[in-house]
C-alpha cells in the first residue's frame, strides 16, 4: 500500500527548504526594489518635478509589464525550469533598479520601472513553481503563503530601511546600493538552485510552437477554477498593493496630516499585518480546504467596511485608532490573494502549474493598475480629494466579488471531480 501522498510526490526534507530559500530570497530582494518607489513617491515627485497622474505612472507601468508578462513567464517557467527563468529575471530587475538610481529624467526612470517590472514578474511564478517541484502536495497552502510572507518581509526593508537610506545617503546612493542584493542573489542561484529533486523530473513537453502555446493557455483558462483563482487574486490583492505601493504615504501625509515618520510606521504596520495573517491563513487552509472562498470573501468585506468608515468619518482626519485598524486589516489582503493560487493549483496538471499560476497573478495586478491610475486622475481632477479619488476601490471589489459568486460552484463541482480521479489512480499504482 501507497501512503496518502500523491504519485510521485516530492519528499520535502531539510534539501527542499534550502533550495527553495534561495529562490524566495530572489523573490524578497524583487519586492524590495518593486515597492521601494512607495516609500519614495513624494522624493520621485520633487525630483523628477510630477504631479500625481504622472508620479502613478511610475507604478502603473512597472504594474502593466508585470500582469502583461504573467502568462508568457508561465509558460517560460513550464518549458525552461525555474533556474533559467529566475537568473533573467534577477538580471532584468536589478538593472531596472540601477538605471532608476542613475535616470536623469522621468522618461528614463519609466524606462528603468518598466525594465524593473519585466525582471520582478519572473520571480513569484518562479517561486510557486519551485514549491511544488520539491515540497508534498499537501504543504502546497502553506508553502505559497510563506513565499507571500518572504516577500512581504521585502516590503518591510522598503519601509524601514531603504526609506532612512533614501533619506540619509540621498536618492542615487540608495538605490545603486540597494541593487547590490540582486547581484548576491543572482550569484546564489546560479550555483546552488535546482528545478527538482533527483528522481522527480517532470515529463519533457513538446516542442514550444504558436499551437501549444494557445493550447496550454486555452485548456488553463477552461477550468473554473483558474478563472476563480484569478477573480479572488483581484478582489483581494490590489487594496493593501494600492497602499504600500505608491498612495499609502501621501494619503497619511496629505490627506490625514500625519508626520513622515508616523506614515512609515503604518505602512510597516501593514507589512506585519500581511505577515501574521499570512500565516495563519496557510495553516487554517492546510488544514480546511473548505475555508478558502469564506476567507477571501471576508478578507473582501472587512477591507470595504474600514474604507469606508475612515474616508466617511465626520470629522476633516480620522482618528489614529482608525487608521491603526484599517492598516491591520490592509495586511490581510496580501494573504487572501494568496488564496486564488489555492483554486488555481488543483484545478490544473503539473504540465499547466505555471500557466495557470501566470494566468491567477494577473488578477491583483490588473486591479492594482487600474486603481492606481484611477486614483491619479481623480486627484488631479478634483483637486486632492482623496474621499472622491479612493472611492474608487470599492467599484473593483464589487466587480470581483460578482465574478467570484459566479463562479464559485461551477469551480468547486470540477475540483471535486478532479480529486476523485485522483484518488482512483492511487489506489491503482501498485507499492
Amino acid at each position: 500500500m501507497r501512503s496518502a501522498a500523491l504519485p510521485g510526490d516530492p519528499p520535502g526534507g531539510r534539501r527542499a527548504v534550502a533550495v527553495w530559500g534561495i529562490g524566495v530570497s530572489v523573490y524578497f530582494v524583487a519586492v524590495i526594489f518593486r515597492t521601494s518607489l512607495g516609500v519614495a513617491g513624494l522624493d520621485a515627485a520633487d525630483r523628477f518635478d510630477v504631479n500625481a497622474s504622472a508620479l502613478s505612472t511610475f507604478s502603473i507601468l512597472q504594474l502593466l509589464v508585470y500582469a502583461g508578462m504573467q502568462i508568457p513567464v508561465g509558460l517560460l517557467v513550464d518549458r525552461l525550469g525555474t533556474k533559467k527563468v529566475l537568473a533573467i529575471g534577477t538580471v532584468l530587475f536589478t538593472a531596472g533598479q540601477l538605471g532608476f538610481a542613475f535616470s536623469p529624467s522621468y522618461g528614463t526612470a519609466l524606462a528603468s520601472r518598466a525594465l524593473l517590472g519585466c525582471g520582478d514578474a519572473m520571480t513569484f511564478i518562479s517561486v510557486l513553481r519551485l514549491g511544488t517541484r520539491w515540497f508534498p502536495a499537501r504543504r502546497g497552502p502553506l508553502i505559497a503563503q510563506l513565499a507571500g510572507l518572504v516577500g512581504m518581509a521585502g516590503n518591510l526593508v522598503s519601509t524601514l530601511v531603504l526609506a532612512r537610506l533614501l533619506h540619509g545617503v540621498g536618492w542615487t546612493a540608495a538605490f545603486a546600493g540597494s541593487a547590490g542584493a540582486g547581484v548576491v542573489v543572482l550569484v546564489l542561484a546560479l550555483l546552488f538552485l535546482k528545478d527538482h529533486p533527483e528522481g522527480h523530473e517532470p515529463e519533457p513537453l513538446p516542442h514550444q510552437g504558436a499551437a501549444y502555446v494557445r493550447r496550454q493557455v486555452a485548456a488553463s483558462w477552461r477550468e473554473p477554477g483558474t478563472r476563480l483563482g484569478l477573480w479572488v487574486h483581484f478582489t483581494t490583492q490590489f487594496p493593501a498593493m494600492v497602499f504600500l505601493l505608491l498612495w499609502g504615504m501621501p494619503f497619511l501625509v496629505e490627506a490625514q496630516g500625519l508626520s513622515r515618520a508616523t506614515a512609515g510606521g503604518l505602512l510597516t504596520l501593514v507589512v506585519l499585518s500581511n505577515m501574521v495573517v499570512g500565516l495563519v491563513y496557510g495553516q487554517v487552509v492546510a488544514r480546511h480546504h473548505e475555508a478558502r472562498l469564506p476567507l477571501a470573501l471576508g478578507t473582501v468585506a472587512a477591507t470595504a467596511a474600514l474604507w469606508a468608515t475612515t474616508l466617511l468619518w465626520p470629522t476633516e482626519t480620522a482618528p489614529m485608532w482608525l487608521l491603526i485598524v484599517l492598516c491591520a486589516v490592509l495586511g490581510a489582503c496580501g494573504p487572501a490573494s494568496m488564496l486564488g493560487f489555492d483554486f488555481a493549483r488543483p484545478a490544473n496538471p503539473p504540465e499547466r502549474q505555471g500557466t495557470a499560476s501566470g494566468i491567477t497573478n494577473m488578477g491583483g495586478f490588473v486591479a492594482s493598475m487600474t486603481t492606481l491610475l484611477a486614483i491619479g486622475v481623480l486627484l488631479d481632477a478634483t483637486g486632492d480629494d482623496y474621499t472622491i479619488a479612493f472611492s474608487v476601490v470599492f467599484v473593483l471589489q464589487a466587480l470581483g466579488v460578482s465574478q467570484i459568486l459566479r463562479l464559485r460552484k461551477r469551480a468547486a463541482r470540477r475540483e471535486r471531480e478532479r480529486l476523485v480521479a485522483s484518488r482512483v489512480e492511487t489506489v491503482h499504482v501498485p507499492a
